[in-house]
């Protein structure tokens, strides 16, 4: 199987903390998109509030989508990875995905962490698309 690895000049470089934010399968129609975060252009963490981390990693999400050709209702699974989860955490995931995919949103696993790859990181989402 063949693929192609992009990193999105628009997101920082991620090969120094190594992965890759796409993986684009050229021989199928699957992209699998690493998990993103609430980083800027640098990788660094733009905000301690929940909230802003879960907008800033949905529209990070959005900017890998595109590069690859792609767009959020291509999107057919996300996994989110959120420290100290909660009732007050989920509705705010919840939200954000309703205003992103409305009433068809992806099938989603979320998964409760102790701690996430940079220190201040509170939320994490990857992806699984598929080309239309």
């Amino acid at each position: 199987m063949s693929f192609t690895i992009t990193n999105p000049p628009a997101l920082h470089d991620p090969v120094p903390f190594g992965y890759s934010h796409l993986a684009t399968v050229t021989s199928g129609r699957l992209v699998l998109v690493a998990g993103q975060y609430a980083s800027d252009e640098h990788g660094q963490v733009v905000s301690p509030d929940f909230a802003v981390q879960v907008d800033r990693s949905l529209a990070n999400l959005g900017t890998a989508l595109r590069a690859a050709g792609m767009d959020y209702p291509d999107v057919v699974q996300v996994r989110t990875f959120v420290v100290d989860h909660g009732p007050e955490r989920l509705a705010v995931i919840a939200e954000a995905v309703r205003r992103i995919w409305g009433d068809r949103p992806p099938t989603q696993t979320l998964i409760g962490v102790a701690a996430l790859a940079l220190p201040g990181m509170l939320f994490e989402i990857d992806a699984v698309a598929v080309r239309p």
